[in-house]
């Protein structure tokens, strides 16, 4: 049997296990995949002197960036997005990291892009969030960030936020975990009355399945899409990846 899994911190609700488990039980392929919850990105290297016979991982939450430094390369997407997703094992144990969230993003994205959609607002900063700047800039879509807190590259904290302001970016995408399960009645705090049946609202969150942040705008005519589609195509991008190395 190969060995893969999910590298992430409080996991236990992942897509990914019951996705690949449930794709290598279809197909009765002879790999397991399983979940690897680390309280510290400092237990990785244990984790694999504990585990010799993983060759693939996936990494979420909150190590998409964490896990650079432990890497021994990054292939060219990765190193410009600045996060990574997916890790492939070589027999020799050299840890080669990878960003499948660009593709994912992109793919589930394009079918409801139009011309008017040109500007962005991305909600949040974190490792997620890097992915979906360099695929908005591929697509040509300038875009701004929104944070808690000002800081450097930063255009707006939620506090400065103005209907104006949501009424001229016309999509709007929830890089943040607010609104997760269990916290299904939290929602990113922006101004709703300003989205229009132009905007394109996409939240990374797919449980719940409608996220308040989607309810919202659906109310106001948007069009709304969750993370699952991105997660599907993201997970078949890191599946071809690992088996070209196995």
């Amino acid at each position: 049997m190969y060995r893969l899994g999910l590298l992430g911190k409080h996991i236990d609700y992942s897509f990914s296990k019951h996705y690949f488990k449930s794709k290598f039980e279809t197909e009765q392929l002879p790999f397991t995949y399983e979940n690897f919850d680390l309280d510290n990105i400092s237990l990785f290297p244990k984790l694999l002197n504990d585990n010799p016979d993983i060759f693939g991982l996936n990494v979420t939450i909150p190590y998409k960036e964490e896990i650079i430094p432990y890497l021994d390369k990054l292939d060219k997407k990765a190193k410009k997005i600045g996060a990574v997703n997916t890790i492939t094992i070589s027999s020799k144990g050299q840890l080669k990291g990878y960003n499948t969230d660009c593709y994912g993003f992109k793919k589930s994205i394009k079918p409801l892009l139009k011309k008017h959609h040109k500007k962005a607002l991305i909600l949040g900063t974190g490792g997620a969030s890097k992915a979906i700047a360099y695929t908005l800039k591929k697509l040509n879509i300038k875009f701004d960030y929104v944070s808690r807190t000002s800081k450097p590259g930063v255009k707006f904290t939620y506090e400065d936020l103005t209907i104006e302001d949501i009424e001229s970016y016309k999509i709007i995408i929830n890089c943040s975990p607010v609104g997760t399960y269990p916290k299904v009645n939290s929602c990113p705090n922006i101004p709703y009355d300003g989205v229009t049946n132009k905007h394109i609202l996409y939240d990374l969150i797919y449980n719940p399945e409608q996220t308040k942040f989607l309810k919202l705008g659906e109310l106001q005519g948007a069009d709304t899409i969750n993370g699952l589609k991105m997660l599907e195509f993201q997970a078949e991008k890191a599946w071809r990846i690992w088996n070209s190395i196995k």
